[in-house]
């Protein structure tokens, strides 16, 4: 089966990842800028980073053959401090041109708190300046539902096409607000956390086919970088027919990410 990988945070994984990928069947990954396990100390780190995103992962991506695209911002778990915020996002117009650059993500909340709430709002607006789409990131466990009925309002407010706005991180209880509010929905499979193979199955029974894609968001902890074939696997035991499970791991990231002038599959 061919798959789209469309959120990994592949500066973390090694090379046997990508090989194991390509293998699997993975025919692109996509990269949204995030938080490298610590805070960086300046915005030459980020400038960096951005370069890193650019430049040397895809390098590192083409070896196995397989096309490398990422996003681009300041993550919400360091956007508390807005004056520091402001430093990094004044660097990311520069990286816009880039060949392999999507949008504007992983933004979104991470406490739900005023300044990132701010910080997020000027990403938004960055990404409607250049018509790129954005791929947000919502909070973890209690602040999910507060975090994501924020995210949406300050998207209304904006009056952001829903279609070029994909919500990560959905889960059974905020999974029908996105969809409802037109925007598009990520489940990220985790072991431990997020959705397991079969809780996604079951909110895309739940919820439908539509707007919606599964991603590993592979990273430094506890991960698994091809969490999505394997759900693609689980979904042929539930007797899902092979053109649904296409279009959820092939069809739908392709259709979302293909409103992109860069991407190509």
């Amino acid at each position: 089966m061919n798959y789209i990988e469309p959120h990994a945070h592949m500066v973390s994984r090694t090379t046997a990842d990508y090989e194991a990928m390509v293998q699997a069947g993975c025919v692109a990954v996509c990269e949204p800028a995030f938080w490298a396990g610590f805070d960086r100390a300046s915005p030459q780190g980020f400038y960096d980073y951005y370069r890193q995103l650019t430049e040397y992962e895809p390098a590192r991506a083409a070896k196995f053959g397989l096309p490398h695209y990422c996003w681009l911002c300041i993550n919400p778990k360091e956007a508390e401090d807005a004056g520091f915020a402001r430093e990094v996002m004044a660097l990311i117009p520069e990286f816009l041109d880039k060949e392999t650059v999507l949008g504007i993500g992983e933004i979104g909340l991470n406490k739900n708190t005023r300044h990132e709430l701010e910080i997020f709002e000027e990403h938004v607006a960055l990404a409607t300046k250049h018509d790129l789409p954005i791929l947000i990131h919502t909070p973890h466990l209690e602040d999910k539902l507060k975090g994501t009925k924020l995210i949406i309002d300050a998207l209304k407010n904006a009056r952001v096409d829903p279609s070029k706005v994909i919500i990560d991180h959905v889960e059974e209880h905020t999974a029908g607000l996105v969809l409802d509010s037109g925007f598009w929905a990520g489940m990220t499979l985790y072991p431990e956390s997020k959705c397991t193979p079969a809780r996604a199955i079951d909110i895309l029974e739940t919820f439908g086919m539509e707007q919606i894609w599964m991603n590993s968001a592979c990273d430094w902890g506890v991960s698994d970088p091809l969490a999505v074939i394997k759900c693609a696997l689980e979904m042929r035991k539930r007797q899902h027919a092979q053109a649904i499970i296409d279009k959820v791991i092939y069809e739908n990231p392709r259709s979302f990410l293909s409103q992109s002038k860069n991407f190509k599959a």
